[in-house]
């Protein structure tokens, strides 16, 4: 009998997102990870998800599907808890699709110095991405998943252009399909039979602050300052790199983002810091994602794409049906990874 087995390598929020909805389809389906689910780029994410403005980028028809995707996921898994806030931006951040509105105090009344307008974006959401990585998993189980943590992928079983499966520190997990959702882990595991992949290493600082409860409504953007706020009064705050290499650096990172939060909101001043992290997200060359079957090579899968918070739904569901019943996507047509041949 024709061994029919599918392996996801990588358990951040895209990988899970495949593992569920390619699980319970009668197709053996095992996710692999080095860590833990979530624990990779996708916990030092800000994990903001909107819809796009209007955009002629190749990825633009997958972009567009984000929110309806997670709307569409909630429905099917109760406790995916995505706190719908909206967002509003200003100041070079407001380029989104929402409208304008000069009552940004009504709807950020804690925020000192209001602009006099700003991009208001009220289908915006967020949610926490590890929990949502954890429940994507935990689904896939409950479909007949089967996870494999604390297990690295070393290589690609490889063999006349045809991948059979993957060489880990647990040994040969062998497959018919090898889809590989390992972020920058994909570029060494494609490189190793012959595969150029243009995707390089793009770190992002998200800083972790403790404040009051209910000092950020919605989801604020603005090029000196970008946070939300969850219930419990943590407030995320993502920053861009600037060259951190120590603990003592990253501390210095977050004191300003503290700084800039405190001297942002009313009730802010006595805020403090909880941690901050540097998240390696993966980022193509052309900042589009790579989806799909590289030209020439049987039994192998790509996804990897920036932002994976705002497509792991989409792309979850849209590449799980190609792989399964071997139609292509239209949505992601512009996708492919052969456009860099």
């Amino acid at each position: 009998m024709t061994d029919r087995s599918i392996v996801v390598v990588g358990a951040g929020i895209v990988g899970a997102s495949l593992a569920y909805h390619l699980a319970g389809h009668g197709r053996p389906v095992t996710l692999i990870d080095a860590g833990l689910p979530g624990s990779g780029a996708t916990r030092a994410s800000f994990a903001w998800i909107g819809r796009p403005a209007v955009s002629d980028l190749p990825s633009a028809p997958l972009r567009y599907l984000a929110l309806d995707e997670y709307r569409r996921l909630e429905t099917e898994l109760p406790g995916l808890s995505i706190r719908w806030s909206g967002s509003i931006s200003w100041d070079g951040f407001d380029e989104s699709p929402g409208a304008r509105t000069d009552d940004v105090g009504a709807l950020e009344p804690h925020l000192l110095h209001p602009p006099a307008e700003a991009v208001h974006s009220p289908e915006d959401a967020a949610f926490d991405p590890v929990a949502a990585t954890e429940l994507l998993v935990a689904a896939a189980r409950n479909r007949g998943a089967r996870l494999l943590t604390g297990v690295l992928a070393t290589a690609l079983d490889h063999q006349a252009g045809t991948v059979s499966g993957v060489r880990t520190t647990a040994g040969t997990v062998p497959a018919e399909t090898v889809v590989l959702a390992a972020g920058t882990g994909t570029v060494a595991l494609c490189s190793g039979i012959g595969i150029d992949l243009p995707v390089e290493p793009s770190p992002a600082v998200l800083v972790r602050l403790r404040a009051t409860p209910g000092l950020v409504r919605t989801i604020v953007a603005t090029p000196s300052l970008e946070v939300r706020q969850l219930d419990d009064g943590t407030v995320l705050a993502p920053v861009a790199y600037g060259g951190e290499t120590d603990q003592a650096a990253l501390l210095g990172t977050a004191r300003r983002a503290r700084d800039r939060f405190a001297a942002s909101f009313t009730g802010a001043a006595d805020t403090k810091i909880v941690s901050g992290e540097i998240g390696w997200r993966p980022m193509p060359a052309d900042g589009e994602p790579v989806i799909g079957r590289p030209a020439g090579t049987r039994g192998l899968y790509i996804t990897v794409m920036h932002s994976a918070i705002t497509l792991a739904a989409a792309a979850g569901r849209l590449a799980a049906s190609e792989i399964l019943a071997g139609l292509p996507a239209p949505e992601l047509a512009g996708c492919r990874p052969d456009r860099f041949r």
